[in-house]
């Protein structure tokens, strides 16, 4: 039977072999992500590990092959022992890569599932090859689940293509492998040439093909970082790159060493680089934007973001704690259960999971809101929701508020309401718009504290420097809340750091606090708020495009007068 056929269980491991990409973690495959899901062990370097780590299980145990620290043996294994560095995952380091492979086998052979995950594909990996070697000799079942090589996935996201309509001909040379002959070879042809190289060797690599026959006018592009935000692609000739780079003030630098994908060839597309690069093209490309929200409230706001090229940081503002006085929420928790109420209306994810909470309290499911119908105030309420088991019977069909709810709420009827009450579990600090508009609708509230609002712990000293020394591009703050608690427990946002707030109130909010507001949303919703920022970032870029003006991030701009409400 093949070593990769061979059945896993408790006296069978497995070990997947898997290609994580470039470094954009949307590029892992779908049996990658699944592999991921179900590991027991997790073997990568660090860069890697930041790229698949998310998708693995809680409680994975987690080798980064790039730590050098003396390692114990697992108990049962003769592996490096595995500790604990947060409450989701374990970690172990490991000297070497012939200690990671040997890491994999006996972890494998005690039964576990392991994931050798590798930068690119592995196939393009010299020590996964090996390692493979190593289990199929050893009689260990594995697979391979390829990845984007960067030769291919990087040049896709700097906008260059690497053969046009007359199909040129494509050679990939790793230049810290390469010999002369590979040199002379693809020196005399004029296909496209993708070198896999560092930055510090670019200069040495275009020379190469110079030497070998190549003309010093032919085009190229370096790119660093590909695929990421912090990717940077320069565009030169064979003769002017090492000049170009230079100019750059690229080299030398102590990331000189940093990995780089070069694309050389009359027609590699370079020239049209302009009109083919969509990724560093984005609105918001490389854009660090502070979200002052808790990862939960912020997961779709981020998600969007970073389909704009940005990378959002979360910044709770507010911790959410248990009402001072339980006993009301109790009633009426209760009274859900004993057909007091015709309506419970939810104005947050965080009241649904207050709810939820005394639910599991008091041993109730979702089933106890049989015959209630259920109001969300907008759709990340209603998500929270359904992952409940609930799905709501109402929510807003235009603006997403307590205002947009209470358009589409109807009216209390004596004939077709058998009763009259509704259930309001909210923070403590909620407006009133909701309680009055369903008490003028005919109906009777039952205004529940269900959970109390506080100023969160301030941030990382790291963070509140960066905050206040102009380290992030932009801030979206969502209420009037967010602006008072950020400056509260970090300080004010540097001056050049874009302000974008979700209406009026919150404008308001922050041209108190000396802030001036760059950046507001046609309306009230984090979505729009998003959407406004990337049309910001979209003409500023047009803009420097016009002038002539390198494109740069308003953060590489940092004028030393903090940003005031201006007073013309």
């Amino acid at each position: 039977m093949s070593p990769t056929t061979l059945p896993a269980g408790p006296e069978h491991g497995h070990v997947t072999f898997l290609g994580a990409g470039p470094g954009d973690p949307g590029l892992l495959t779908l049996r990658a992500v699944e592999a991921l899901t179900n590991a027991d062990v997790l073997v990568a370097g660090h860069e890697v590990l930041d790229v698949v780590r998310v998708h693995a299980r809680s409680g994975v145990a987690v080798v980064d092959t790039d730590t050098e620290s003396p390692s114990t043996p697992v108990p049962g294994t003769g592996a490096p022992q595995l500790t604990i560095v947060d409450g989701a995952s374990t970690t172990a380091a490991v000297p070497a890569v012939r200690d990671a492979a040997h890491l994999v086998m006996e972890a494998a052979r005690g039964g576990r599932r392991v994931v050798r995950a590798v930068s690119g594909d592995p196939g393009l990996d010299a020590y996964a090859a090996e390692e493979m070697l190593a289990c199929a000799r050893a009689g260990v079942p594995f697979e391979v689940v390829p990845g984007v090589a960067a030769a291919v996935g990087v040049p896709a996201y700097a906008g260059v293509p690497l053969r046009d309509a007359q199909g040129a001909d494509v050679r990939f040379v790793d230049a810290r492998t390469a010999s002369d002959r590979c040199w002379t070879e693809v020196g005399a042809s004029d296909g496209t040439v993708v070198v896999s190289t560092t930055l510090d060797s670019v200069g040495a690599a275009a020379g190469e093909l110079v030497a070998a026959g190549r003309k010093p006018d032919t085009p190229m592009t370096v790119t660093v970082a590909g695929t990421t935000t912090r990717q940077r692609t320069w565009t030169a000739t064979l003769g002017t790159i090492a000049q170009t780079l230079k100019q750059a003030k690229v080299l030398p630098s102590p990331e000189g060493g940093r990995p780089v994908i070069v694309v050389v060839g009359e027609r590699s597309a370079a020239a049209q680089r302009d009109q083919l690069s969509w990724f560093e093209n984005k609105p918001l490309f490389g854009w660090k934007v502070l979200v002052p929200r808790t990862k939960e409230q912020a997961a779709s706001l981020s998600d969007q973001l970073r389909s704009y090229g940005a990378v959002p940081h979360e910044v709770p503002t507010i911790a959410v704690e248990p009402p001072r006085t339980p006993q009301q929420m109790e009633r009426a928790v209760k009274g859900l259960v004993t057909g007091r109420y015709e309506w419970i209306a939810f104005t947050s994810v965080n009241a649904v999971k207050a709810v939820r909470e005394k639910f599991e309290e008091y041993g109730l499911d979702a089933r106890a809101f049989a015959g209630i119908k259920v109001a969300a105030v907008g759709e990340q309420t209603a998500k929270a929701l359904v992952a409940f088991g609930v799905k709501p019977d109402l929510v807003p069909s235009g603006e997403q508020s307590a205002a947009g709810l209470l358009e589409d709420w109807p009216p209390y009827d004596p004939v077709f309401d058998p009763i009259d009450r509704v259930f309001l579990p909210r923070a403590d600090i909620a407006t009133e718009t909701l309680v009055a508009g369903l008490i003028e609708l005919g109906w009777e509230v039952d205004d529940v504290t269900a959970y109390r609002t506080v100023r969160a712990s301030p941030p990382p000293a790291e963070t509140r420097e960066a905050i206040k020394g102009g380290g992030f591009d932009a801030v979206l703050f969502t209420s009037s809340s967010t602006v008072r608690n950020l400056v509260g427990i970090a300080g004010k946002p540097h001056n050049v750091t874009v302000i974008a707030c979700i209406g009026p109130a919150t404008a308001k909010t922050a041209e108190e606090h000396g802030l001036r507001v760059d950046v507001m949303a046609p309306e009230p919703s984090v979505h729009k708020l998003a959407e406004a920022l990337a049309d910001f970032g979209l003409k500023r870029r047009a803009a420097a495009v016009e002038a002539g003006d390198p494109v740069t991030r308003p953060s590489e701009r940092r004028p030393g007068a903090r940003r005031r409400r201006s007073t013309t």
